[in-house]
């Protein structure tokens, strides 16, 4: 391990000449040197040494000192530009309204909606019955529930039917640790029932009943269970499965009338109900898991409405008497449409939404139960990002909308049915004059190397800003599990996009922006596609004159993380900047680790390298294992100790590796955050200094930390 006694004198020196050329300089400190400790495996009869595989153990104080030894070099490269780190991150939060609040939502007599105080951390949830102007009751506060913890998050929040109980969830170190709570409103009172570790929450009719799931020791949601609240008794077993692929989940019908228990692969799944005025019977399966057969459901009147991809891959919808909602009784209400993602349907008293991907963008249409007619609703920029907001009253003749675009803040519309009209509830505030006119957004589409898939990329940049081989830009993707990477605002990114940069989006093979074949066609052997893809994007935006390489910054994170690895390991000079998030890049001894939350559940996602023909593939583009000795970008690698997801190990032996063969001087730094998980600091405005350091990062690295 390196020391960090540098000389104050030698060290200042270094700093003040760094800071003059506005220059990253990964050579003003010694970095951390991991030591190599023979770890020999067999495979497919090959020897595999992976001599950085005591990092995992996470008790040892070797491996806690490498770690700390690793931020502490972060902390010296980068302390050149500390004035910098701080104004970015005053800047950030100099934009958020701190005493902000979400517009209320009618449910059941109360209007519930979240404020923060000035100055607070976390949220708190409160309700008010009857009228906005009755008195404020806050049923959760989140700063409270955070006082004297170095991380916290809220899971799950569920108002019992008769808006009695709260049960809610936290989790205080970031391993997605939740433990339920069950509040007595009336009193105020936390309830002995002990739940202990869960996750989703569903209450039945009864306002006593409530299912939840739980975890396997590899962190697989497997059972789903029962528990009447006041009464003594353990919690019954309603559901288990047992196949290491599948997860289940719950949820509820949009009128409230049943439970869907969801049992899937990321290939398919099957879905039972149970009516919740009924939750000691037994569950009912409405159709059996198949072979990539995927479905979604909920209910109206005496029917079931069925999304399914039996017909077509962009699935289609059906509906079913819920007596008998087998595949033989399907009727068929939108067929499958080969220009049209089907993603999903929200059932109302009068009316259907329908959640839709046209042109890879998302979209809602209202569908008239009687005519059949789809009304899209109509959005005032594009790209752009339109959900379903908080609409938990059945019986309505408005809905709600969320509504988000890479130059529009998030946004809360309500449509009147009748009308066709949409009108803006709340737009959320930036703070310091931000117009969103001043920016210009668009989507661009590169060829894939393929030379016939056209990939399209979302684009914003402030008007004033000039596309030119000097013009810094940041491309972001994620390229995985069917997840499309939708346009969104963000307040701290205008940190970036009024220093000149351009932000854009690569929507590449593996993400979900027009449907099932889009996501397979980047996947398990055809997963380099999402690699070259991102590769040809970041080649059309330098072709066409918005950036160089040498302007250029890559992002991803978890998945996303193993896609920026990859594409480092096939193009090292595709970029002067790259930041891993939480990434994913040890890929084979990852999936070769059963007992690993994730691991056995995507084999059908990545491949099991236990299987020869599926290793060959994987092998070509695991990032860990394809570093070998040549120049590298500079590199920041995030990861926090306690991930669930991406176990801290795989970027702390990443950046070893690297360190041991890279023939640079350029940047490699690692970042820990020793308190907390996959998403990093918790906190409204903690985590914004997470976001401060990589844009220190990124500005330095590009020459540009002075202007």
């Amino acid at each position: 391990m390196s020391k960090f006694n540098f000389p104050a004198t030698i060290l200042a020196i270094c700093s003040l000449a760094t800071f003059a050329s506005g220059q990253l300089d990964g050579t003003i400190a010694d970095a951390p040197i991991a030591k190599k400790v023979d770890h020999i495996t067999t495979l497919h009869g090959q020897k595999r040494n992976d001599p950085y595989h005591w990092i995992r153990t996470k008790s040892s104080k070797e491996t806690i000192a490498h770690l700390n030894a690793e931020n502490a070099y972060t902390d010296a490269i980068l302390s050149p530009f500390s004035d910098l780190k701080e104004s970015l991150y005053k800047e950030i939060i100099g934009r958020i309204k701190e005493d902000d609040s979400d517009v209320p939502y009618l449910s059941k007599g109360y209007y519930y909606y979240s404020r923060f105080e000035k100055g607070k951390e976390y949220p708190l949830i409160c309700r008010k019955k009857g009228s906005l102007q009755g008195k404020e009751e806050v049923i959760v506060d989140g700063n409270a529930l955070a006082k004297g913890k170095k991380f916290f998050s809220l899971g799950a929040t569920e108002v019992s039917p008769n808006s009695r109980y709260l049960a809610y969830s936290t989790d205080y170190t970031g391993f997605r640790e939740y433990y339920v709570k069950i509040k007595d409103l009336q009193t105020g009172k936390i309830l002995s029932d002990e739940i202990g570790k869960a996750n989703q929450l569903v209450w039945a009719s009864d306002s006593k009943t409530i299912f939840f799931v739980t975890e396997d020791k590899a962190k697989r949601w497997d059972k789903v269970w029962r528990y009447t609240v006041g009464s003594k008794s353990k919690p019954k077993l309603v559901v288990e499965e047992k196949d290491e692929l599948f997860w289940t989940s719950i949820g509820k019908s949009n009128d409230d009338r049943f439970l869907f228990i969801d049992i899937g692969s990321k290939d398919t799944n099957e879905v039972h109900y149970l009516p919740l005025d009924r939750p000691t019977g037994s569950p009912t399966l409405i159709a059996k898991r198949g072979t990539k057969s995927k479905l979604q459901v909920d209910a109206y009147k005496n029917e079931f409405f069925i999304s399914t991809n039996d017909k077509g891959a962009n699935f289609r919808l059906v509906r079913a008497p819920i007596s008998r909602p087998g595949a033989s009784n399907w009727k068929e209400v939108i067929p499958h449409r080969p220009m049209s993602v089907l993603s999903g349907v929200a059932c109302f008293k009068d009316f259907m939404v329908v959640s839709q991907r046209e042109g890879g963008f998302t979209q809602l249409a209202l569908r008239d139960y009687k005519t059949g007619k789809l009304t899209p609703l109509k959005t005032e920029d594009s790209p752009g990002t339109i959900s379903l907001g908080a609409n938990p009253e059945y019986d309505t003749k408005t809905i709600r909308y969320e509504f988000t675009s890479l130059r529009l803040p998030e946004s809360t519309y309500e449509y009147e049915v009748k009308s066709g009209k949409s009108k803006l509830l709340k737009r959320a505030p930036v703070l310091g004059g931000y117009k969103p006119s001043d920016y210009v957004s668009s989507v661009v589409w590169a060829t894939a190397r393929d030379g016939k898939t056209r990939v399209p990329i979302s684009l914003v940049r402030k008007k004033s800003t000039v596309p030119s081989n000097k013009t810094p830009l940041m491309l972001y993707a994620y390229g995985s599990y069917g997840a499309p990477s939708d346009p969104y605002f963000s307040v701290s990114r205008l940190s970036l996009l009024d220093r000149g940069f351009i932000f854009a989006i690569a929507h590449i093979r593996g993400g979900g922006e027009f449907g099932l074949p889009w996501y397979e066609d980047g996947k398990m052997g055809k997963k380099m596609n999402t690699f070259t893809d991102f590769i040809d994007c970041a080649d059309y935006l330098v072709k066409k004159g918005y950036t160089s390489p040498s302007r250029m910054a890559i992002n991803g994170g978890s998945a996303g993380g193993l896609l920026i690895g990859a594409v480092v390991n096939l193009r090292p000079t595709l970029c002067k900047a790259a930041i891993l998030d939480v990434p994913f890049v040890d890929v084979i001894n990852t999936m070769l680790d059963e007992t690993l939350p994730l691991t056995v559940g995507e084999f059908v996602e990545w491949g099991n390298p236990k299987v020869k023909s599926q290793y060959d593939w994987m092998i070509k583009y695991s990032p860990y294992d394809n570093i070998v000795p040549k120049v590298y970008p500079d590199i920041l690698v995030n990861t926090s100790i306690n991930d669930s997801q991406v176990m801290y190990w795989e970027p702390a032996k990443y950046v070893a590796k690297m360190r041991a063969n890279k023939t640079d001087s350029n940047a490699l730094l690692l970042r820990c955050n020793m308190d907390a998980g996959h998403g990093g600091a918790s906190g409204r405005y903690e985590r914004y200094k997470e976001v401060a350091e990589m844009y220190t990062f990124v500005l330095s690295s590009l020459n540009l930390a002075r202007q």
